[in-house]
């Protein structure tokens, strides 16, 4: 498995992925594709069989009650997983590593992502709320 993390994430994600053994990780600024549109990214990340790792939960999975019926993941057929790490606004970074390194847990337990959504949810009481589907719905 091999994780793109968006701009809007810290590098460090990537770092950390390299160091737990998914050396192909990489981040946005590191591939030169800072500033472009979701809609811009959404055809290196399906065409490269990237694990996507963003905050940007609504814009790729859509709406937390209806995932897939809109966003960027809405019309893709097959994927290689999306990674949600949703946080307080402007989460800092040490947040950004603990919600990651909850990921990276979970991850451990399954084999892939195929075809599926992991969030990662900080609560008030400092506990996390992990979240594991399928988008599409439907399992291939």
């Amino acid at each position: 498995m091999k994780f793109l993390v968006d701009e809007c994430l810290s590098p460090e994600l990537a770092k950390r992925a390299i160091q737990t053994g998914h050396e192909e990780s990489s981040h946005i600024t590191w591939m030169g594709l800072s500033g472009r549109k979701d809609w811009e990214l959404k055809p290196i990340i399906i065409d490269g069989d990237w694990t996507f790792v963003t905050k940007n939960s609504v814009d790729f999975r859509g709406p937390r009650e209806n995932p897939g019926s809109k966003g960027q993941y809405a019309d893709v057929a097959i994927h290689a997983g999306l990674i949600c790490l949703n946080g307080p606004p402007g989460m800092d970074l040490d947040m950004q590593l603990e919600l990651f390194e909850e990921a990276l847990s979970e991850i451990g337990v399954i084999d892939d992502l195929i075809n599926q959504v992991l969030e990662v949810t900080a609560e008030d009481d400092d506990t996390f709320r992990v979240r594991r589907y399928f988008l599409p719905a439907d399992p291939i």
